[in-house]
């Protein structure tokens, strides 16, 4: 059983303030608080092709994810490592993210992806952030019955996440938007 949803956001900020944010999300200390599932972001790799423009990014994130109490019974860690793969066209004006979780993978696949487009609406204005998420329980003979319950409840956090994520990029863009304007927050 695989537990999916799609969700889509419009920001009222153009492309390269979002894209900016995103990049600056995991950093300041505010944000970090409302953001405390992600306990640590780490830079691997980045790239610029300088024949296509595109910026390559990997990043390691480690989310604290407790989980339901029988869960954490029979996978003994609340920590969840992930990669995050990025790709950024400024030519285009896409911004595309795929998260993997690459730890609990024995029990769980999460697989995260977040594209960030000028809206069609108001190209020059808005940014539209598209967001699907697949959740699948590997069957245990523990879990098997359980299975779909705790995928929902991994996509209720999710869900959850997501709020808070948009949040601070929200709150990111304001601040981009005053700095760009010399007006101090």
């Amino acid at each position: 059983m695989v537990k999916a949803y799609k969700q889509e956001y419009t920001y009222k900020h153009p492309w390269d303030r979002v894209t900016s944010a995103s990049w600056k999300k995991f950093a300041d200390a505010e944000n970090k608080r409302t953001l405390s599932h992600i306990l640590e972001v780490d830079t691997l790799n980045h790239k610029l092709d300088t024949s296509t423009g595109k910026l390559y990014t990997t990043r390691a994130i480690t989310v604290h994810a407790p989980g339901p109490w029988f869960i954490r019974k029979i996978v003994r860690q609340d920590v969840c490592h992930c990669v995050e793969s990025t790709v950024v066209d400024a030519q285009a004006r896409s911004m595309q993210l795929t998260t993997n979780n690459i730890s609990l993978e024995k029990f769980i696949e999460v697989e995260e992806k977040i594209r960030y487009d000028p809206h069609p609406e108001n190209p020059n204005g808005w940014t539209l952030c598209r967001q699907e998420t697949s959740i699948r329980i590997k069957p245990l003979s523990a879990l098997a019955s359980m299975a779909e319950k705790v995928e929902q409840r991994c996509a209720e956090k999710f869900v959850q996440n997501s709020a808070k994520g948009r949040e601070v990029m929200e709150r990111i863009c304001k601040y981009l938007e005053a700095e760009s304007k010399g007006i101090s927050i």
